[in-house]
């Protein structure tokens, strides 16, 4: 009896005599990061004591004729790795119609998945689209982006973009975010953005945080990977940046030999091509 009297009493209190409700955990921010070479196997547990995830391309990498991270996966896992899994995109030029950028992309979804399959990621993993150019993306871009989209789900996978999330001065008032064109242009479909900002303000610079901040802060409110520096530094938009090395490199304070330049990302997710 008197337990229940004691339990009446304290539903009948309120709520700033029983103290306050406890708060839920903020979601916790993991810090990666991304290169176009392998760095080596030597360098992985080094990177592993600061970054949870890292880049990994299925194909070759932009301007590259090789791709030095075939066949690392599974010591990347054993190393306690999560992925960022990239295939190259197009340049505009390459696209001379939508009909033309459609068969492309489906062609190189293929290839993608395929890579993918080969290198043992499971199915419904995330390979994001490497746009490397910034500003409005033609049509033919957009037909490309819905084709390669459409391709990789019929293959078993899902698509992401890796694309700009500065502001672009398009003149005459007008700005544009490349990653909010081709948002503007999915019909509503919703995929991963992994957005890069190296502006400072957002971005922290050259820094390895402990306790990052969300992909949000990148001024991207959806994105969910936030590359925060590329390395070498922009002399555009990451001029005002701090922590770079004199050749405009970015290297984590454990790579005491400067061997392995880095760009640095955020992600709301320790392994963020993994399915849901």
């Amino acid at each position: 009896m008197r337990t229940l009297v004691l339990l009446a009493v304290a539903l009948l209190m309120p709520s700033d005599v029983l103290g306050p409700a406890p708060q839920a955990a903020s979601p916790r921010s993991f810090l990666g990061f991304d290169r176009n070479d392998y760095p080596g196997d030597a360098a992985l547990p080094i990177l592993r004591k600061s970054f949870s995830f890292s880049g990994y391309w299925l194909g070759f990498p932009p301007g590259e004729k090789v791709n030095s991270w075939h066949g690392k996966r599974a010591l990347m896992q054993s190393a306690g790795f999560g992925f960022l899994l990239l295939y190259t995109g197009p340049e505009s030029r390459q696209l001379k119609s939508v009909s033309l950028a459609a068969a492309r992309a489906r062609s190189d979804a293929q290839k993608a998945s395929s890579s993918a399959k080969s290198e043992g990621f499971p199915s419904g993993s995330i390979i994001f689209l490497d746009i490397e150019e910034g500003g409005r993306l033609p049509q033919s871009y957009h037909a490309y982006i819905r084709a390669f989209g459409d391709e990789l789900e019929r293959s078993g996978f899902r698509a992401g973009v890796y694309c700009s999330g500065l502001v672009d001065d398009e003149g005459d008032g007008h700005t544009i975010i490349t990653s909010d064109d081709i948002r503007n242009h999915l019909d509503g479909q919703e995929i991963p953005y992994w957005v890069y900002n190296d502006s400072c303000p957002p971005s922290p610079g050259c820094i390895a945080p402990q306790d990052p901040s969300p992909p949000s802060t990148s001024g991207i409110a959806y994105a969910a990977v936030w590359q925060f520096v590329r390395s070498p530094r922009d002399t555009d938009s990451a001029v005002h940046c701090t922590g770079y090395a004199a050749n405009g490199n970015c290297y984590v304070a454990l790579d005491t030999a400067r061997q392995w330049h880095l760009d640095l990302d955020i992600a709301t997710s320790p392994d963020p091509s993994q399915p849901h």
